[in-house]
């Protein structure tokens, strides 16, 4: 038999999906079937599952230990890789993502910033494999893998679901920097209709609805404007796959790297002059609106990702930095 403590990190789900994550590996239906036979229980009692735990709650397992082993995947590889995490409090990091890595993965293999994440928190003794049993640290927003900049990750339960929630309904800004073909001089605010295709991994553009396709939104404000290229913050207002690159594309303005969307003979120059091989794009500044509870801390605040040095040099040398 073994006992389980409902901690803060638990608390506040279904019984069930917790149970889901404690022993991974089990089908959901030899769950209910112990529910049912009460070889797990909540509190001493049979339980249907749909139960929401609270702090102090004691789970119960009259299973073998053979049993609770075979359906259960404990073991966690540490990735270390040094993040720059430039802030961080009890339920919250955020985090300057290098172009180049993955914010979540994509299939098994992958290892992307969520493991280098869950990694520090084991290393700084913030988290243990035990914990991950029932609650995984995650991120709340991602990224293309060549785009970096600022992606917020959940170090509690509630930090992960409150932060989603924010994401979820756009209260949280998100603003990129970001260097684009041509001259820019007014500021914008363009609509249109996203549509994508899952087998080239493009999107396109339109300004009439189709079928499949996804309503989006984006402003552009130009900073700086040199002889051929515009410094732009792009406040990204919907976040669909591809959106800022693809929508800047549409109306003349590629971002600056971007073989996807972009011309070939501004992207050989700047693959030739620089050894650049992806876009131009970082978010760099995030906002969040007026919060209560648990991320009342981050009320009204704004915070800023530099740059990496190679948009800065770049930048710098078409006199808009």
């Amino acid at each position: 038999m073994q006992k389980i403590t409902i901690g803060a990190n638990e608390a506040g789900q279904r019984f069930d999906k917790m149970l889901a994550k404690y022993l991974n590996k089990a089908p959901k239906s030899f769950l209910y079937k112990m529910l049912r036979k009460k070889n797990i229980t909540l509190n001493g009692q049979k339980a249907a599952g749909s139960e929401k735990l609270h702090i102090g709650d004691e789970v119960k397992l009259f299973l073998s230990n053979e049993t609770i082993t075979g359906f259960s995947d404990r073991h966690f590889q540490c990735r270390p890789e040094k993040l720059d995490i430039f802030y961080e409090d009890e339920n919250i990091a955020l985090i300057n993502k290098p172009a180049g890595m993955l914010s979540q993965k994509t299939s098994p293999d992958d290892v992307s910033l969520v493991e280098h994440f869950i990694t520090y928190l084991i290393q700084s003794g913030q988290l243990t494999e035990e914990g991950m049993r029932t609650f995984r640290p995650s991120v709340c927003n991602r990224l293309d893998r060549n785009t970096s900049g600022i992606i917020a990750a959940g170090k509690s339960l509630t930090g992960l679901q409150d932060l989603s929630r924010l994401f979820k309904d756009r209260s949280i800004g998100k603003y990129y920097l970001c260097l684009v073909d041509g001259r820019l001089e007014h500021s914008s605010h363009i609509g249109g209709f996203l549509k994508k295709n899952s087998q080239t991994n493009r999107v396109k553009i339109s300004q009439k609805e189709e079928t499949g396709s996804s309503v989006i939104e984006t402003e552009f404000v130009p900073l700086k404007t040199g002889a051929d290229t515009t410094l732009l913050e792009v406040h990204l207002i919907t976040g669909k796959t591809h959106q800022i690159r693809a929508h800047l594309a549409s109306v003349g303005h590629p971002i600056l790297g971007d073989y996807k969307y972009g011309g070939r003979k501004i992207n050989d120059f700047c693959r030739t002059e620089y050894g650049l091989t992806h876009q131009l794009l970082h978010a760099y500044r995030i906002t969040f609106p007026s919060l209560e509870g648990a991320l009342s801390n981050l009320s009204g605040k704004e915070f800023f990702a530099e740059p990496p040095q190679y948009f800065q040099r770049i930048a710098k040398d078409k006199g808009v930095f």
